[in-house]
């Protein structure tokens, strides 16, 4: 018998983006998937061998590197913050693209960098946060949130933030002005590593499938 793969793909701005994508690589989800007032996690698809499960993005490099799901799409962003070492991310999809970016009250930007050893950062990426000062030898001290990133100058929690920027247009409705760009993202299909190796009959026709779907002739 056969056992089935378990697709993780994540809640939140890639997932319209990525549904064409798996369509196009063969992977339909149930009609609950689409239903919004659902509250269930796991979904079957068009394929009997390949089930999805539904999961904020942090998580999807979590389930994956752990085993618990075979194979995912998430942003480089998570990919990067977490350095699983578990993680093969064989192909950009080129979609959910945005940037990660330092942000500040204008009123900063006046300040001197070399006057500084030290920063307090709000960010959900404290990893890359840590990484980017200290290649501008200041030291990060990152406070950990996971949303309304934007609020935290305003109410002294933090003078900085790192967070992923699209428009520009939240940051500026609070005030803040970005003022450096750590890193592009994109969306990417990951892989568990030891799966792909065990378990290659059935991930590298899939790895090509979203390969193919996106137009891609080499691995990332």
């Amino acid at each position: 018998m056969t056992r089935s793969l378990t697709f993780a793909i994540p809640k939140g701005r890639i997932l319209d983006e990525a549904l064409p994508l798996l369509a196009r690589a063969g992977i339909e989800p149930e009609a609950e998937f689409h239903d919004k007032k659902s509250r269930a996690l796991r979904f079957a698809t068009n394929r009997a061998d390949v089930s999805i499960i539904r999961v904020r993005a942090f998580d999807v490099a979590t389930f994956v590197a752990h085993g618990a799901a075979q194979i995912g799409i998430v942003g480089s962003d998570v990919v990067e913050e977490f350095g699983y070492s578990e993680l093969y991310a064989p192909v950009d999809l080129d979609i959910g693209h945005c940037r990660l970016s330092v942000a500040e009250p204008a009123g900063l930007a006046d300040e001197d960098p070399a006057a500084m050893s030290h920063v307090r950062v709000a960010t959900k990426y404290p990893h890359l946060t840590r990484r980017y000062y200290e290649a501008r030898g200041l030291q990060a001290e990152c406070v950990k949130l996971n949303g309304a990133m934007e609020l935290a100058p305003s109410l002294g929690l933090s003078r900085r933030i790192v967070d992923l920027v699209s428009s520009g247009a939240t940051l500026k409705a609070n005030g803040l002005v970005e003022t450096d760009i750590i890193m592009p993202i994109s969306a990417r299909l990951i892989v568990n590593r030891a799966a792909y190796k065990m378990r290659s009959a059935d991930l590298v026709p899939l790895v090509e499938a979203f390969r193919a779907a996106v137009g891609v002739k080499d691995a990332a």
